[in-house]
């Protein structure tokens, strides 16, 4: 572009002084030869502005070479972009359909759960069903038990009749059969369990009459004035309850007087009163049934049969124990008189057990188990010396279990089935 500019300037002066010479020289004759030097000046002008276009053209040729150059690089990059975008895509609907797949699966794992934990529930339920029911059974082995014993022969029996031919219709009235002998038995149960007058003498006898459902209903013991006790009816018989602590809100340390007459609410926590106790478990043969739960719901049982004495012994208690899912907490074949804080019976004199434990209870020994004990609950803290007020269950072997509810019930010892 430079030399074009150049060869322009050259050009402008000799055409400038050309017009001015025509203005004030007159013509004259043109040369030949200076009309070549105009075009060769001419020429020399165009060579160098044909040079400059040249050179131009090369780098402007560079120049979008270059250019051409980096949009294939671009081209390229934007199609690996691409390619890479799509695989993208690709991975996404892929993890679209796992997720989908995963959600599905997780549902049937969820409802899987839910059909286990329904399924252990109801199993659960068969379990403890089954286990009271071995508990009946076991029981009522025993009675059978018994009862072989009581009806079996001596020997010399054996012997005499088969020396005396007369002597079968004898023992029939003498000793009757087993099958005579447990009729009676069922028969003197009966009439011993029933007053005279029709009255109810515990929840048996109510469950026995139709009545379903648990609540409070009165009974008379036989010699007993009426009383209203709470009936714990179950599928297939019905329990006079006599104690039951469920939330702490009865205080158990209570005098001697109270513990004798009853206290509390039926509907709730209360204790039965010894001497009410005492009239239905002396009407006949009955055990104890003793239902624990700790703070996390484990729910456990233990029965026992039960002898009470009257009041000239303090209400000595005599407990076997026969059945239960938890391991025995409680004095076997021992007679225990009842102690409270201003009655005492205790064989530690150092020490008052109903006063370091705060409710009265059949105390062999302080630190036992004790069922009347301070209601504490999980929040507190301290030592074993501070849970021995606490209302737990210690085992003979091991440490002593907070309990968040308990429920002693009675129920009379059971002959029907055995036949």
């Amino acid at each position: 572009m430079k030399i074009v500019l150049v060869s322009l300037l050259l050009i402008s002066p000799v055409i400038s002084v050309r017009t001015d010479g025509d203005d004030s020289i007159p013509p004259e004759p043109k040369s030949r030869f200076a009309m070549l030097d105009d075009v060769q000046l001419l020429a020399n002008g165009l060579l160098h502005l044909g040079h400059g276009l040249k050179d131009f053209a090369i780098k402007t040729k560079g120049q979008m070479d270059d250019i051409f150059q980096k949009l294939n690089i671009f081209d390229r990059s934007f199609y690996e972009i691409s390619q890479q975008t799509n695989e993208i895509k690709e991975e996404e609907e892929q993890l679209k359909k796992i997720t989908s797949k995963l959600q599905a699966n997780n549902e049937e794992i969820r409802n899987a759960s839910l059909e286990l934990n329904s399924k252990i529930e109801v199993l659960s339920q068969e379990k403890i069903q089954l286990q009271d029911q071995v508990g009946r059974l076991e029981e009522k082995l025993i009675k059978l038990f018994q009862m072989q014993l009581e009806v079996q022969q001596p020997e010399e029996l054996v012997s005499l009749k088969r020396s005396s031919p007369g002597f079968q219709d004898d023992k029939q009235i003498l000793f009757p059969s087993k099958e005579d002998e447990t009729r009676n038995i069922k028969l003197n149960r009966t009439s011993k369990l029933q007053d005279h007058t029709g009255n109810a003498t515990d929840c048996t006898w109510i469950y026995n009459r139709g009545e379903r459902s648990s609540g409070i209903y009165s009974i008379k013991p036989k010699g007993s004035k009426p009383f209203n006790v709470y009936c714990e009816m179950k599928r297939d018989s019905s329990w006079t309850v006599i104690q039951n602590r469920s939330d702490g809100s009865l205080d158990f340390n209570q005098t001697w007087e109270n513990y004798l007459n009853g206290f509390g609410n039926l509907g709730g926590e209360f204790w039965l009163g010894l001497h009410k106790i005492y009239s239905i478990v002396d009407q006949a043969d009955y055990l104890l049934r003793i239902e624990l739960e700790d703070w996390k719901a484990n729910k456990r049982y233990i029965e026992y049969t039960i002898t009470i004495g009257g009041p000239e012994t303090d209400y000595t208690i005599l407990l076997f124990r026969i059945t239960g899912n938890i391991p025995n907490a409680l004095p076997e074949q021992k007679e225990i008189k009842f102690s409270t804080k201003d009655h005492r019976n205790n064989t530690e004199r150092k020490l008052s057990c109903p006063e370091s434990d705060s409710g009265g209870w059949w105390y062999s020994a302080c630190g036992e188990t004790n069922l009347n004990g301070k209601y504490i609950r999980t929040s507190s803290k301290g030592k074993l010396q501070k849970r021995r007020k606490g209302l737990y269950w210690k085992p003979q072997n091991g440490r002593p279990y907070l309990l968040k509810s308990t429920k002693l019930m009675i129920h009379p010892t059971d002959f029907e089935n055995f036949e």
